[in-house]
C-alpha cells in the first residue's frame, strides 16, 4: 500500500488520493486487514507452539494402524492441532519420515490449515449470523481431506513422492523456546505478507472490476465456483485471514464464496511450490491438481446441502 500511494504522489501530485474510487480501496484493504490481523496473530502463535513443543512422535502414536481409519483421523486432528498452510508442509514430511503413512500425513496437510479453531473462530467473525457457512466450512474441507487420502491410498505410487530428508523437528543448539520465537516470527512475517497482498487484491476486485463483468460470473452458479477456487489459488491468502476477503466478495453466491474458502488453504501458488521442494514435482502436479478438483466438488455439494 506505501508503494502504490508513493507511485501516486510521483505521477499525480497525490491528488488522485483525494478520488472516490481510491479511499473505497483505502477502506476496503484496511477494513479486511485489521479484521483478519488478531486471527493471523493468535493462529500463527499457537502453530509456533506445536510445531516447537509438540514432539511428531505423538501424532503416530494415536494414528490407528489401519491407513484406511488413520485418515479420517489424521483429517479430523486438523480440528485441535492448527497450523498455518506453510507449516503444515515439513510437519507432513516429519510424520513420514517417522513411518506415518502417507495417506495419514497428506489428510493432516490438507485439514489442519482448513479446520482449526482459528480459521472456524475467523469464518464465525467474517459470516456473523451465519453458522450455517462455519459449518460448511468444516464439512466440505473434512470431506475434501479425507477423500484426497483414501485416494492417495488407492491410487497413490511411491514413485512420485520423493520421500522428504530435511530434518524439520527440533535443532541441536536451540531451545524450544527459541525454536518458538523464529518459528512465529517466520510464520508470521511470511503470512502477513500474503494478507496484505490479499487484501488489497480483493479491494482492487471490488473497485475495478466491472459490473457486467461480475454478472458473467456470478450469474452462473458453476462458473462462480470455479472463478473464485481460481482466484483462491492466485491470492494465496492465509486461512486464518481468508474468510475477511471471502465475506467481501458480496456480489457471489454463498457457495462459490465456500469454494474459495476451502480450496484456498489447500491449493494455491504457494503450497504447490512447497510441496514440490518438498515431496518432488511429480507429486505437487497430481496432488495439486486432484486436491482442487475434490475440493471444488466437496463445496459445490456442502454449499448445495447447507447453504
Amino acid at each position: 500500500m506505501l508503494l502504490l500511494v508513493a507511485l501516486g504522489l510521483l505521477l499525480g501530485g497525490g491528488q488522485w488520493l483525494t478520488h472516490p474510487g481510491f479511499r473505497t480501496w483505502q477502506t476496503i484493504c484496511v477494513a479486511i486487514a485489521v479484521q483478519a490481523l488478531p486471527f493471523l496473530l493468535l493462529g500463527t502463535l499457537i502453530s509456533g507452539a506445536v510445531n516447537a513443543f509438540v514432539p511428531a512422535q505423538a501424532f503416530s502414536r494415536v494414528l490407528p494402524r489401519n491407513p484406511a481409519l488413520a485418515v479420517p483421523v489424521a483429517s479430523a486432528a486438523g480440528v485441535v492441532l492448527p497450523g498455518c498452510e506453510c507449516a503444515s508442509v515439513p510437519v507432513a514430511g516429519s510424520l513420514i519420515r517417522r513411518g506415518v503413512t502417507p495417506a495419514a500425513a497428506f489428510a493432516f496437510l490438507l485439514s489442519a490449515p482448513a479446520v482449526n479453531p482459528i480459521v472456524l473462530a475467523s469464518t464465525a467473525v467474517a459470516f456473523p449470523g451465519s453458522p450455517g457457512m462455519v459449518a460448511a466450512r468444516l464439512i466440505a474441507s473434512l470431506a475434501t481431506s479425507t477423500v484426497m487420502g483414501w485416494l492417495w491410498l488407492k491410487l497413490g505410487r511411491a514413485e512420485w513422492l520423493r520421500m522428504p530428508t530435511r530434518h524439520t523437528g527440533h535443532r541441536t543448539g536451540h531451545s524450544r523456546w527459541e525454536e518458538f520465537r523464529l518459528g512465529f516470527q517466520h510464520d508470521f512475517l511470511h503470512a502477513g505478507g500474503f494478507l496484505v497482498l490479499g487484501a488489497m487484491a480483493a479491494a482492487t476486485f471490488n473497485v475495478t472490476v466491472p459490473r457486467s463483468v461480475l454478472e458473467t460470473f456470478s450469474g452462473s452458479a458453476w462458473l462462480s465456483v470455479l472463478f473464485l477456487a481460481g482466484l483462491a489459488i492466485v491470492l494465496a491468502v492465509c486461512s486464518e485471514a481468508d474468510a475477511f476477503v471471502a465475506a467481501s466478495l458480496t456480489g457471489f453466491s454463498p457457495t462459490a464464496r465456500l469454494a474459495f474458502m476451502v480450496v484456498g488453504p489447500m491449493v494455491d501458488l504457494k503450497l504447490i511450490a512447497l510441496q514440490a521442494g518438498t515431496f518432488g514435482r511429480a507429486f505437487a502436479v497430481r496432488f495439486s491438481t486432484a486436491t482442487a478438483v475434490t475440493a471444488v466438488a466437496c463445496s459445490a455439494l456442502t454449499g448445495w446441502w447447507l447453504l
